[in-house]
């Protein structure tokens, strides 16, 4: 009866609305102690008795205690939990299961249960998991943190630990799909134009198996260039709508990890039928393209096609031999093919340095591994000649791609890039304006005004200054309508280059045939689909670094055993220390504020401008090359510690 009262409740809730109280996000720290970080950026410490009720990233609502000049919070209301499907390692002692989260700043060991499809005696002490938080000591009738496993991810000696952990974390698919062996090629009332007799030609890695463009060129009387891209047309098995088309839907991209591919489209089709492999005849889509003598484009034409591909080059091997490097030759009827192509690319290059943008050359990091897995070596696999000649090919085809379908559609899947997120436009204005660069806030959010700020910007070579821009910076996402590309300085950009890979490309792909025979084009795609795909990308990408991080810890142990120094770029200050980027190899790591001085209070960093001073003298900045120890290797966190060598 007496918890029914209405006054008691009355009274509770007077108390409660007259306590100052805060909201926030739970920050723990090793010690056992947090804070609680509000929006507007204040910081509660959190004692370790309350820290026993909540985890870290958990919202909450807490109460705000005063002690003399001390002030401390008690969280008693959960907002959103920092946890709710989450990777763990299990943990048995004594007969009882708990789950540890695999998270740097969580280390408390959580009861658990067992889903009751799964088989208990399956799992065991140190296994990976799926785990589901399903109580929580804040949540009215919750006293304590409970979870439930979900699903066995890998067994706690699976050589295969980085791999499956990292793609169960993203709820990425493990494994290619599997749609059969039967694929005729379907009759989509389309005429084929036969190329076959055409001395066509791939440029790959040498372990490329999904082949998805060739080439030919030939250089045209009046000067400039005709080029033709040919592009494998899985669009011709797979037909809208069949299980495989919706789960390459579902996938969105081919997944690239080092040492394994989770292939988007079946791997019959991906690595074989539509693979545009030397000597066999394949079906695909293509585009024939004027290019002027200045690099320019002229007219274009796309139309589908039958070819046999006459040769699988490699980078390295023809990029060797137009420099007059290595013992490699290629055929007659292609050695002229590439000396056209590579004059063809500088023209190009040159054109888009002028009229649009050019990403800067950043070497790819390639890591060798054995068959169980262990890294052999990181090699630097700089973007030579022969990358670029199919980079700008791709280019120009994407270019004459996003044309049609905004003349002929108005609508397909587009690349949108604006320069800076429109949030941040105001405040990288401000920023530039105090670097002494005048421009008009207008220029960062129109394409020809930001094209030639790009270029000032770029002419003053200031790593400093370019580090601090992508603060400010936005992202690329996928858009049903077309807009410009900031990043390539082009009006719009759509690919089609990649339908092997890219479930945007197949969409793009199927209305380009829809042009070619003069049907009425289906709904635009909707906001559903392009967001997918963007946020695919995003989880691709982030699946990527995370099997890295894992691969260069392993890789890099010796090196932090023995304290080895290597050359760094500095990429990210924050007020803990600063990150940096190895040259030798692509890792990342962490150089902590008590690595920079023995006495912190001679350190002030500051995070926002991209600083750290030394005793009032500035030390390092965003951009700097500095020289560094690795000290660390933490497997647990996959994360590398360095310090400044001296």
């Amino acid at each position: 009866m007496l918890q029914n009262n209405p006054l008691l409740a009355q009274l509770k809730q007077q108390i409660r609305e007259t306590t100052p109280r805060a909201e926030g996000v739970i920050k723990a720290t090793e010690k056992g102690f947090g804070f609680l970080e509000t929006d507007d950026g204040q910081s509660y410490f959190v004692p370790p008795p309350a820290m026993k009720q909540v985890l870290h990233g958990d919202r909450v609502q807490a109460v705000i205690h005063e002690n003399g000049d001390k002030t401390s919070v008690e969280p008693d209301t959960l907002i959103e939990a920092g946890l709710s499907r989450f990777i763990a390692r299990v943990q048995k002692r004594e007969g009882r299961l708990a789950v540890v989260p695999d998270h740097p700043s969580i280390k408390n060991a959580l009861k658990a249960r067992i889903k009751n499809s799964l088989d208990e005696a399956s799992i065991g002490d140190g296994d990976w998991v799926v785990a589901r938080l399903v109580r929580h000591p804040l949540k009215p009738d919750d006293r304590a943190f409970f979870t439930q496993i979900d699903e066995l991810v890998a067994k706690a000696d699976d050589p295969a630990v980085p791999w499956r952990v990292t793609l169960a974390r993203h709820a990425l698919e493990q494994e290619c799909p599997d749609a059969g062996d039967d694929w005729p090629l379907r009759d989509e009332g389309l005429e084929r134009q036969d190329l076959t007799a055409e001395p066509f030609f791939t440029i790959d890695s040498e372990k490329t198996r999904d082949m998805d463009d060739a080439l030919r060129i030939e250089p045209r009387e009046g000067g400039g260039w005709r080029l033709t891209v040919a592009i494998a047309d899985p669009t011709a098995y797979v037909e809208e709508g069949h299980a495989a088309d919706l789960e390459a839907r579902t996938r969105a991209f081919t997944v690239y990890l080092p040492g394994q591919n989770v292939t988007m489209l079946p791997e019959q089709l991906a690595d074989d039928l539509c693979s545009l492999r030397e000597g066999e005849e394949r079906p695909v889509l293509a585009c024939t393209l004027d290019v002027e003598a200045d690099g320019s484009l002229g007219d274009y034409r796309f139309f589908a096609a039958t070819l046999r591909s006459r040769a699988k080059l490699v980078y390295d091997r023809v990029s060797d031999w137009l420099e007059g490097q290595g013992e490699w030759t290629p055929a007659e009827e292609i050695a002229g093919q590439l000396r056209a192509l590579r004059d063809m690319t500088e023209a190009r290059a040159a054109w888009r340095a002028e009229h649009a943008l050019v990403f800067k050359d950043r070497p790819d990091y390639v890591f060798d591994l054995d068959p169980a897995g262990n890294v052999l070596d990181i090699r630097i696999e700089e973007r030579r000649i022969a990358n670029r000649m199919i980079e700008e090919s791709m280019i120009a085809a994407n270019a004459c791609c996003a044309h049609l379908l905004a003349e002929h559609v108005g609508h397909g899947i587009f690349n949108v890039h604006r320069a800076f997120d429109p949030e941040k436009a105001q405040a990288a204005h401000e920023f530039l304006t105090a670097q002494q660069i005048e421009v008009e806030l207008e220029a960062l959010s129109e394409l020809p005004r930001y094209k030639e700020l790009k270029r000032a910007l770029e002419s003053r070579d200031d790593a400093w200054l370019d580090a601090r821009l992508r603060r400010f910076q936005g992202f690329t996402s996928m858009s049903a309508r077309p807009g410009p590309h900031f990043g390539l300085g082009l009006a719009a950009y759509a690919t089609w280059t990649s339908p092997i890979r890219k479930y945007g490309d197949m969409v793009n792909h199927r209305l380009i045939k829809r042009v070619l025979k003069g049907e009425q084009a289906p709904a635009e795609a909707t906001q559903a689909l392009t967001e997918q795909l963007t946020e695919r990308r995003r989880l691709n990408r982030m699946a990527e670094r995370d099997v890295k991080d894992w691969l260069y810890v392993r890789y890099l142990t010796p090196a932090a055993e023995a304290q080895q120094a290597f050359d760094a770029e500095i990429f990210g200050i924050s007020r803990g220390g600063m990150r940096v980027r190895l040259v030798a190899n692509g890792a990342t790591a962490f150089v902590p504020a008590p690595m920079l001085h023995s006495d912190r209070d001679k350190i002030a960093i500051d995070d926002k401008e991209g600083r750290i001073l030394i005793e009032g003298e500035e030390r390092y900045k965003l951009g700097d090359r500095i020289r560094v120890e690795l000290v660390e290797a933490r497997e647990e966190t996959r994360s590398l510690v360095a310090r400044p060598s001296a």
